[in-house]
């Protein structure tokens, strides 16, 4: 098989791994902060077993420690608000609310990078507002604060892949995923007792067991497979590859969960919406190299 191709198979069997994240967070009964907490806990401490971590953190100056946790607080109210989405709605509006990150994108990584913004891509970001508004007509009433998070893990999504972009250059890609995860689980100890709900609740056997899947299994596995399909894809393959999690995970949520009965037609009409302006994102980077800071904690 010639490697283009089966870097094609590799990254779309991460996305698809990645799409059953929302389905586990639906499945999963802990609440979004112990679940966050046990899943950044259990990646970052096994990336601690990896002889090339400690090289790496080694060889990081001090400054961009400080700068990777800083991006790994970030992650961490990603990952609460994206599950906290699906407590409060449920996975396939939790991931339709993550489609909506490549419009933030457009206004956050110029402000990030330093570049001027682009129009197109300010068009692309305005696109996406019917489809919201259509996405938030056909939720029931009960679902909407659930979309109101979801759009806001959104934009910590946009805040932390336009830093990564920026920093991930300077150090070595799964160092710089143990910083912030580990980072990121640090921050979530310490802001528990300010946060409503349940801290640290020890899962029983069947969230343990989903639990260990979604760390290593939808977190760990396919982070290393995207890395190796990298060398062999450009920017523009890999993002319309990528672009695909929130449907994966829609089209996953209708067989095993029946979330279909919960939506109205509105709904699904907003998606398609939204989807459309998502890949219409690659074209605007088309030709441009793929690089390690789209995957980083994803």
């Amino acid at each position: 098989m010639l490697p283009t191709r089966k870097a094609l198979f590799q990254i779309h069997f991460c996305v698809l791994l990645w799409g059953f994240t929302a389905i586990l967070g639906k499945l999963i009964t802990l609440a979004a902060l112990p679940l966050v907490w046990w899943r950044m806990l259990l990646v970052s401490a096994a990336l601690l077993c990896v002889p090339r971590v400690w090289r790496g953190l080694r060889a990081t100056p001090p400054r961009l420690l400080l700068i990777y946790a800083g991006i790994g607080v970030v992650v961490a109210l990603h990952w609460l608000t994206f599950y906290g989405a699906i407590k409060l709605a449920n996975a396939s509006v939790a991931a339709t609310c993550i489609a909506m990150c490549p419009a933030f994108l457009a206004i956050v990584e110029p402000w990030i990078a330093r570049r001027p913004f682009e129009p197109k891509e300010l068009m692309l970001g305005a696109a996406v507002i019917p489809g919201v508004a259509l996405v938030a007509g056909g939720l029931p009433g009960d679902m909407r604060l659930g979309l109101a998070v979801g759009v806001l893990s959104a934009l910590f999504v946009a805040f932390f892949g336009a830093l990564n972009k920026r920093y991930i250059e300077h150090a070595d890609s799964l160092t710089v995923t143990c910083v912030e995860l580990g980072a990121g689980t640090l921050f979530l100890t310490l802001a528990a007792p300010f946060m409503p709900g349940p801290s640290f609740v020890l899962p029983n056997g069947h969230d343990a067991a989903l639990m260990v899947v979604l760390a290593f299994g939808c977190t760990l596995l396919p982070f290393a497979l995207a890395l190796s399909a990298l060398r062999h894809l450009s920017a523009f393959a890999t993002q319309m590859v990528t672009n695909l999690e929130p449907v994966y995970a829609i089209v996953l949520a209708i067989p095993l969960l029946g979330e279909q009965r919960e939506l109205g037609w509105a709904f699904y009409l907003g998606v398609a919406v939204i989807l459309g302006a998502v890949f219409a994102h690659p074209f605007l980077h088309k030709g441009e190299r793929a690089e390690a800071s789209d995957l980083v904690a994803p």
